[in-house]
């Protein structure tokens, strides 16, 4: 399959993507909005199509031609009114995979997430429950997922779903750019000492997963979960960065059974005030840093044998240099 189209292609998961299909020699197709930046894209040998994943006439146009669909394009918060996203990441993903069906793609690769298996276990795989009471992003990732799966009997496309942890690394704006910052300047507190399992996957890691499943057909009609596999908690991690950074890791801890409450009270407050800033704490990463939240890679290891390329150390060291660059 050489002729590949990737949606969300000028953000963080998209940009790294496609630019390694290009490396691989694929030809690229991006599907991005007339307003995106697309700073990560520049210099870049992939054909740029303007649209939106809510516009059928321009996911026709996008469509022609192509073999492969990576779709990465979705709305990624912890907070936010539901109707946005069950616009962008369930009806978003409906329009693509129909109209990519329509238009004869031979595969559909959607990138889902870990978010609603929950949080407060470790080892958890892809059969594991969905959690109940899950933010407007997780609920909304999990039904298109669902639907998905149903819609698979329908069509001749293949699809396969690739469910990422706790993604960073290089052109990550959303997470890792602020969060060492607030590292740096000492704005930083962990919860409950960092005792609690993370599930980190290194960007280029993501990126091995998410081209491999795409090439290979024993993946068709299968979910992964996609982490670096590491038994993991937050302070070594957090250690790492700090060491990385070349600053002391504060000490600053707060307790789960404070931090909790205290993200209940002010995010309902930033709701009911219907601000439209992002708030400063959220219950959702009060559960991320103070819950484990750990999944096995059993299933990517037992269909593929597969290995993470790129480890901790390094992948820290990459992602720093990063940082430091881009603050100049």
């Amino acid at each position: 399959m050489k002729n590949i189209l990737v949606t969300g292609a000028n953000g963080f998961i998209g940009s790294n993507l496609v630019k390694r299909l290009i490396s691989e020699r694929y030809k690229v197709r991006s599907l991005v909005r007339k307003t995106s930046d697309l700073s990560f894209l520049n210099g870049l040998d992939t054909e740029i199509i303007y649209g939106d994943i809510n516009d059928i006439e321009s996911l026709q146009q996008a469509m022609q031609g192509i073999d492969l669909v990576f779709h990465v394009a979705g709305l990624a918060a912890d907070w936010g009114p539901y109707a946005v996203f069950d616009k962008v990441n369930y009806k978003g993903t409906q329009n693509v995979a129909k109209t990519a069906s329509k238009a004869g793609v031979k595969k559909l690769v959607y990138i889902s997430t870990v978010a609603f298996h929950g949080f407060g276990k470790v080892n958890m795989t892809e059969e594991s429950p969905v959690a109940k009471n899950l933010i407007p992003y997780a609920e909304t990732k999990y039904k298109a997922e669902q639907w998905l799966w149903q819609f698979q009997n329908q069509t001749d496309m293949h699809i396969t779903a690739v469910r990422p942890g706790n993604v960073y690394g290089i052109n990550d704006r959303t997470f890792m750019l602020k969060y060492l910052a607030a590292m740096q300047t000492g704005k930083f507190m962990e919860i409950n000492k960092g005792r609690s399992k993370t599930c980190p996957v290194f960007i280029d890691n993501l990126i091995d997963i998410i081209t491999l499943v795409g090439r290979e057909n024993k993946a068709n009609g299968q979910a992964f979960i996609a982490t670096d596999g590491l038994d993991i908690n937050w302070h070594t991690f957090n250690t790492k960065l700090a060491d990385a950074l070349g600053v002391k890791l504060p000490k600053m801890s707060i307790p789960y059974s404070v931090a909790y409450p205290v993200a209940k009270i002010y995010y309902g407050i930033h709701q009911t005030l219907r601000l439209k800033s992002e708030p400063f704490l959220t219950p959702y990463r009060v559960n991320n840093g103070g819950k484990d939240y750990h999944f096995s890679i059993g299933k990517l290891q037992s269909f593929f044998d597969y290995k993470p390329r790129i480890e901790i150390d390094e992948a820290v060291e990459k992602t720093v240099a990063w940082y430091n660059k881009v603050n100049g």
